[in-house]
């Protein structure tokens, strides 16, 4: 399985809401509210992960934390 980079810093793979946020050195709550606009472009969790595609789409919405 292999996993593409937008940085070289963060793998594009599946993470956790807690995981996005602390890449961007935001709560958890706060990450939720900057993805609300973009709730349609990202789509649903999987269970407790978004997937390498919505990960993209949050990097590309939000930028590459970093």
């Amino acid at each position: 399985m292999s996993t593409t980079t937008m940085n070289a810093e963060i793998p594009v793979k599946g993470y956790t809401v807690k995981e996005l946020a602390t890449f961007y050195g935001i709560s958890a709550k706060t990450f939720r509210s900057w993805l609300e606009p973009h709730k349609n472009t990202i789509g649903q969790k999987t269970g407790w992960y978004y997937n390498a595609l919505q990960v993209r789409t949050i990097f590309e919405k939000l930028g590459v934390p970093g």
